[in-house]
């Protein structure tokens, strides 16, 4: 899996984008939010239980992340049509605010090494990456376990805040000096 200081790869994918007629699609590549904090985060496949739960709340708190220039990006193997379907589907994602990328050839979840080895699915991948395309944090949880947006927010200010930051520091709190 790649991690912390490694570039984060190239791509091109169609995105579910809207439930509007004529604009539910889109084609992002890793140059669309230029000069952005992006996260990334990806789930194991549309039309399950945990995954509606993270994607809702990643949608819910997406204020959060525009305030900080970031970019959400959500990630999954099912197609843009799967995509969509899901959304008009489910009361929860019907607006969501950011991006549904399909990467139905696996491409980029190969490059980042987040494919469940015998399912074939994407794990559940956090990446936080900074506007040079670096990652600055990683994690993965297993196919059950979903994950804690709170946490990916408070990492992401840390990240941005440019100092050292202790354990469980918050936003607006004293960092560490060095010694």
């Amino acid at each position: 899996m790649l991690t912390v200081g490694d570039r984060f790869p190239e791509f091109s994918l169609k995105a579910t984008v809207s439930l509007d007629d004529g604009r539910e699609f889109a084609d992002i590549t890793n140059e669309s939010h230029p000069g952005k904090w992006r996260v990334v985060f990806s789930w194991p496949m549309d039309f399950t239980f945990v995954c509606p739960t993270e994607i809702a709340e990643f949608g819910r708190r997406n204020v959060d992340f525009a305030a900080r220039e970031a970019q959400v990006l959500g990630l999954s193997t099912d197609t843009h049509y799967v995509h969509l379907a899901w959304r008009r589907g489910h009361p929860d994602l019907r607006d969501l605010p950011f991006p549904m990328l399909a990467d139905t050839r696996r491409e980029l979840s190969r490059s980042l090494g987040i494919l469940h080895k015998t399912e074939g699915v994407c794990l559940r991948a956090t990446f936080i990456v900074d506007p040079k395309g670096i990652i600055r944090f990683a994690s993965v949880n297993d196919l059950s376990v979903g994950r804690n947006v709170d946490e990916v927010l408070r990492v992401l200010d840390a990240l941005q805040s440019g100092q050292l930051t202790p354990c469980n520091w918050r936003r607006g709190e004293l960092t560490l000096g060095a010694a």
